[in-house]
């Protein structure tokens, strides 16, 4: 019998080559689901990515740490015990530009997918 819950015991750990640990407990890479990915991440002191406009939802809890976002030209910073959900199709860089590193749980819906993240990579 099958039963009514999924225990995740070896979330998928992303390769990365910018320091940043992130380990997917639900989503495409992880589990095969496609409605929504769940992501326990941390970004190393000094660490950002490029711009991107993803085609998903994206929700982010800071539970250690400060983290920063460029939202269509607005700087927005979270500290720890905040949240904030950026809209799909909005442009928008993250970042931690501070001296200590960031925790979070980031949920994107629909599941995050590397094609449909849209990176402005140079």
């Amino acid at each position: 019998m099958n039963k009514p819950y999924t225990l995740q015991t070896a979330p998928f750990i992303v390769p990365t080559t910018d320091g940043k640990l992130i380990e997917e407990h639900f989503g495409l890479a992880s589990t095969g689901e496609s409605h929504l990915s769940i992501a326990h991440m941390i970004a190393p002191p000094g660490w950002s990515e490029p711009f991107q406009t993803p085609e998903f939802d994206e929700y982010t809890y800071i539970i250690r740490g400060k983290k920063q976002f460029n939202i269509a030209g607005e700087i927005v910073i979270l500290e720890a015990g905040q949240s904030i959900k950026i809209n799909k199709n909005t442009r928008i860089q993250y970042a931690n530009p501070f001296e200590e590193a960031c925790e979070y749980l980031a949920v994107c819906i629909p599941a995050f997918a590397p094609e449909t993240v849209h990176r402005e990579y140079k």
